[in-house]
């Protein structure tokens, strides 16, 4: 069973998240919490697999208690679930360890999936949310990606990283999944995974999600 900690301030919310979610044959709801600093402290008491936070909360805000969840309990993923599409937290709370960021609004299948997901140790970023991260940095980002001349590691490439794994990388950034990006490079999903885990491995990142706020804060990606 996959046990899951709800932590939002709207109990309705909260209801319909429990309902979703206890009537999957793996999936269990083993507490609720109202606000930040009690989700901080449930999760550091119940150890569940997942924790899906809310953002704008009274008193500790889901970005301060997902640090304390992420640094309490590594092993504890979050998922950060908001009612906007821009929401100024979404890049913050990625940062501050969270494993998913989704909008209320997503299919309960597609919420599953997620908690599946994630509970599995890979990441899950809404499209949505990719390409909004992509409009809010598109001012800072350099308007040309480093510059990529062969298959071997070379300086211009951050951590040392291939053309293909720098190819892998912004597929990433893009929000794309295994199988698209198999689709794009025209490999198979197999090939994609092992790149994937050279970029997170030379790069030091623990998930997806990582890799995509590095493109972001290291400007490895082009905007459309």
């Amino acid at each position: 069973m996959i046990s899951v900690l709800l932590v939002d301030d709207q109990s309705l919310l909260r209801m319909g998240f429990s309902m979703v979610l206890d009537a999957e044959d793996d999936l269990t709801v083993v507490g609720e919490a109202a606000d930040g600093a009690t989700g901080a402290r449930m999760a550091r008491e119940l150890r569940p697999d997942v924790v899906l936070m809310d953002v704008r909360m009274p008193g500790t805000n889901g970005i301060e208690a997902t640090e304390r969840i992420v640094a309490d309990r590594p092993e504890t993923r979050v998922i950060i679930l908001t009612t906007f599409d821009l929401d100024e937290y979404a890049f913050a709370g990625l940062r501050a360890g969270a494993s998913g960021f989704l909008l209320k609004d997503t299919d309960p299948e597609e919420l599953v999936a997620a908690i599946r997901t994630v509970h599995a140790g890979d990441a899950v970023v809404s499209p949505r949310i990719t390409r909004r991260m992509l409009e809010m940095f598109a001012t800072s980002l350099p308007s040309e990606p480093a510059p990529v001349d062969s298959q071997h590691a070379a300086p211009g490439r951050p951590g040392g990283l291939t053309e293909r794994e720098h190819e892998v990388l912004l597929a990433i950034a893009e929000g794309l999944s295994n199988g698209e990006i198999a689709t794009r490079l025209y490999v198979s999903e197999a090939t994609v995974k092992t790149h994937v885990g050279k970029v997170l491995a030379k790069l030091g990142l623990r998930d997806r999600v990582q890799a995509v706020v590095y493109a972001y804060e290291n400007g490895v990606i082009r905007p459309a």
